[in-house]
Formats: structure tokens, C-alpha cells, sequence
């Protein structure tokens, strides 16, 4: 029989969908049930490796593990990665099959919905429950045609829905009786309760805002969800988030990260953000590079228009006198590629062919090519003997003089390279950070002295626990998985 299912819907992007998705992925897994996240179609360039050697997005990842349950693509069918204003990579069950205009996407996007529907089906098949997240918002009728992220897909399996709002916004009344309002009639039947998120202060002072909104909508109203103030500590899938992430670490080993306009895997930062004595920077368009301990150059969606970024805002007049300090620098994914000599897109893979002069302070060449590298890794750094257990997520590949002085060993293969000078560093490694050891003796190896002891891995753990309690404290769980119920026409 297959699983029961609800699907968790937005008044807009930012509510707390994956966040509310994935504690309950790990509430009702305390409780002895097989769950599965799922999200149709997705938009983020912060993704992760599956172990079924596919793509998906790092909010399906994280709950995933909250689930207590190994990734896999069938999690997130479509997954969007911006590549430039107009045009997205297309992910298809973990693989890209093509980069698409917006236009060409919203026009093709429900041809997808047979793809989307066989992956829910096989989770369905192999779980006592299912919760799907929508993406977006729900009523932007405007896009309802060929939808397949919210209503479109909830009705082709007749899932219960439960509409959410963010009250730190303001009018979460009007925002979620309002979307009742505009979108179709059928749409809005499938609408099993609405869900007040984001709360702080006495809850009792909304009890009246919940029999409001239950009167308007003739559904119940949950919550209201208290404000879950560790959020912060669990990786963020759209890079909005780092603007609203706290520099928890803080110290006197200060590294200093260029925000770049298409910056991929940010969260490969995450564990240096929380490791106390440290300080990591986010340098935003407008404001120099200050003088830092290290400089981290991330990955990228576009590495040859992020580097002209770069370029244009001066950051690579601050790089250059970085590196005749003395000081470090790591480019990761897209970084490494930008640290080379030289960047050639001969088949147009980020827009049109074109090539590019690097920073020259690796000798090292790229070279951008159609086939992408999915896998997880387990690696160990040269340097310092440590273990690494990272993935590669990238398309292209660069080679040089300095790859003989690798970065690190893969099964035996050199990855990345480091200078003659051992000042700068490039690899495709992403995750690395998360591996402790590695992570405090590559950083104590730089001259960070007040490193701590914790666990970057168990503490994300107990987050997750942390935010199932959160929900079970502020939720009628019970209640909530009495709507699920299993897919039908």
C-alpha cells in the first residue's frame, strides 16, 4: 500500500517549509515510522551528492538525514540551478539534460510532471509516510499553468495540503486568507489546514488570529510555531540565508569569503562559521576584501562572469596584495578554476564560448566541458595527512604544472593543486570543512590557535533533534498526521 503523504505549502518563499519538513521528518521518524522527503521541482545552486550518483537540492539532503535516510535523487525529480539572469541548468532525476532560458523552462516545465510523478510513486512505495514540499509560493496563479512544484503536482496525486505563513512578515492573516481567495476553487479544496509560522512572544496573544483565520478559511489553523532560533546552524539552501546567518564563531583567525553573484555550495563554509576562534567575513559587492588570515574563493554557477564580478569590484586588486603578504588563499570548485591561469568555454557551456585569463596563481589551465562530475569522495588531504569525505559536483577539468603538487589523494589520483609557494590552493573537493580533524589541522596549519573540539556533523544532528522537539512542543503531531492520507486520482 502506499505511503500517506501531506504537502506543505507557502504563502511565500522564506516561511519555513524545508525547515518545518525537515523536523518532521525527524519527529515522526522518532516515532518509528519510515518517512521520505520529497520536493517536485526545486531552485538552488546549493546542492549535494546522492549516494544513487545524482544531484539534488541541500534542503532535500538535510532531510533526508533527518529522516534517518540515505539521499537519493527520486527526493528531488526537477532540481533548477541558476546559471545566469535568464537561464537555468534543468536537473532531471539527478542529471543535467540541458540549460534553458526562463522562458523555454515555464513553457516545457510540465513535461516533467511524468518524471516527478514516478519518483514520488517510488518513494511512496517504500515509505509509511511522505512529506512533500512546495516551492514558492502557492498563489501565484500567474504560474499555475503547467505547474508541477505546488497545486499542479498535489493534484495529480490528491494530496493534502497544509498552507503555511511567515508572521515575522506582518499580515499573515490577510496572506493566508488571501491565498483561498485567488487561486482555483479546486485548488483549494485540497487544503486540509493552514499553519502560523515564526512566532515570538506569547503565543495566547494569536488565539484569536487562529480562530480568525479558521473562520475565513474553514479549515483549522496550527500553530503558531515558535521562532526556532538555532536555524542558523543548519546549512541554508538559498544564499539569502548567508545574510541572515550570525558569524557564530568569531576570533582572531579572520577568513574573508567574496560573495560571489552565482555562488554554489556555500555551505561549504558552515563548518568554519562554527568553529570558535574563527571568523569568517562575507564580503558583499561594494565593500573591499579586508586583510584576513585566509581567503576562501567559493564555488560557482558561472565562474567566468563571476570572476569578472570579481575583477570589476576590485577584489582581485585586494587578492593579488593578499598573496604578496604572504597570506593563503583556497579556491574551491569554481574558485580553484578562477586561481588558474586560464578559463576557456569553447562550447559554451555558461553562455556564450568564450575564454578568460584567471589570476595566474596556479599554474593550472580549465577547461569547461559538457560532461559534469557527480560522486562522493573520500579523500586525504597531502599536507596534513588528514581524512576528508567530500563530493564532486562540477563540469570541467583543469590541469597544470601545479596538479603534481596535489591538493589532496583520491583513490590513489591527485585532486586540486598547490602552489610552488604553498600560499595558494585550489581543489573540486566540496564538504571538506564538515571532516573535523582535517578541518582544525588544515586551519591550525595556517595559524588559527583557539580552535574547539566540537563536532561539526554531531552538532547539525542535534539541531535536527532539537527542531523535532521544537514542532512536537508547538504542534498537535497527532493531529497533523491524521490529514495525511495515501495518494489517489
Amino acid at each position: 500500500m502506499p505511503a500517506r503523504s501531506l504537502m506543505f505549502m507557502g504563502t511565500g518563499s522564506d516561511v519555513g517549509k524545508s525547515l518545518i519538513v525537515a523536523g518532521l521528518c525527524r519527529a515522526f521518524a522518532d516515532r518509528g515510522l519510515r518517512v521520505a522527503p520529497f520536493k517536485p521541482q526545486n531552485m538552488s545552486n546549493n546542492a549535494g551528492v546522492t549516494v544513487d550518483g545524482g544531484e539534488i537540492g541541500r534542503a532535500q539532503m538535510l532531510q533526508a538525514r533527518a529522516a534517518r535516510r540515505a539521499p537519493v535523487t527520486a527526493m528531488n525529480p526537477v532540481l533548477l540551478k541558476p546559471e545566469h539572469e535568464a537561464g537555468s541548468q534543468v536537473i532531471v532525476r539527478g542529471r543535467r539534460i540541458a540549460t534553458m532560458p526562463a522562458r523555454e523552462y515555464w513553457a516545457k516545465r510540465g513535461d516533467f510532471l511524468p518524471s516527478v510523478l514516478e519518483a514520488y510513486d517510488s518513494l511512496a512505495a517504500d515509505a509509511d509516510l511522505v512529506l512533500v514540499e512546495g516551492a514558492g509560493s502557492a498563489s501565484e496563479i500567474n504560474l499555475r499553468h503547467g505547474d508541477i512544484a505546488n497545486f499542479g503536482f498535489a493534484r495529480a496525486r490528491n494530496l493534502p495540503v497544509v498552507l503555511i505563513g511567515d508572521i515575522q512578515r506582518g499580515g499573515v492573516i490577510a496572506s493566508l486568507v488571501g491565498t483561498f481567495a485567488v487561486i482555483d476553487a479546486e485548488d483549494a479544496r485540497l487544503i486540509a489546514a493552514t499553519l502560523v509560522n515564526k512566532f515570538q512572544g506569547d503565543p495566547t496573544l494569536f488565539d484569536d488570529g487562529l480562530r480568525m483565520i479558521a473562520a475565513r478559511t474553514g479549515v483549522p489553523c496550527l500553530g503558531p510555531v515558535r521562532w526556532f532560533d538555532r536555524a542558523d546552524r543548519l546549512p541554508a539552501e538559498d544564499s539569502l540565508g548567508l545574510a541572515k546567518q550570525r558569524e557564530r564563531g568569531g576570533g582572531p583567525f579572520v577568513i574573508a569569503v567574496p560573495h560571489l553573484p552565482h555562488i554554489a555550495n556555500f555551505d561549504d563554509l558552515d563548518p568554519l562559521r562554527a568553529e570558535p576562534g574563527v571568523e569568517v567575513v562575507m564580503v558583499r559587492r561594494g565593500d573591499p576584501i579586508p586583510e584576513a588570515d585566509l581567503i576562501v574563493l567559493p564555488g560557482s554557477k558561472a565562474t567566468i562572469d563571476d570572476f569578472r564580478f570579481v575583477q570589476q569590484e576590485g577584489w582581485g586588486i585586494d587578492i593579488m596584495a593578499h598573496h604578496r603578504r604572504g597570506r593563503p588563499i583556497l579556491g574551491i570548485c569554481g574558485g580553484y578554476q578562477m586561481l588558474g591561469e586560464r578559463i576557456e568555454d569553447a562550447l559554451g557551456i555558461e553562455g556564450l564560448p568564450r575564454a578568460v585569463d584567471g589570476f595566474g596563481l596556479l599554474r593550472v589551465d580549465t577547461r569547461l566541458g559538457e560532461s559534469k562530475q557527480l560522486r562522493l569522495e573520500t579523500a586525504r588531504h597531502n599536507p596534513t595527512g588528514e581524512a576528508i569525505e567530500g563530493y564532486h559536483i562540477h563540469m570541467g577539468e583543469t590541469r597544470g604544472e601545479d596538479c603534481d603538487n596535489p591538493f589532496a589523494t583520491v583513490a590513489g589520483r591527485a585532486e586540486g593543486a598547490i602552489s610552488r609557494d604553498g600560499l595558494v590552493m585550489g581543489t573540486y573537493l566540496h564538504g571538506l570543512f564538515a571532516a573535523d580533524g582535517f578541518r582544525r589541522a588544515f586551519l591550525g596549519s595556517l595559524g588559527a590557535a583557539t580552535l574547539g573540539e566540537q563536532s561539526y556533523e554531531r552538532d547539525i544532528d542535534q539541531t535536527l533533534q532539537l527542531l523535532a522537539w521544537h514542532l512536537e512542543a508547538g504542534l498537535d503531531l497527532d493531529r497533523l498526521l491524521a490529514l495525511a492520507r495515501p495518494p489517489g486520482p
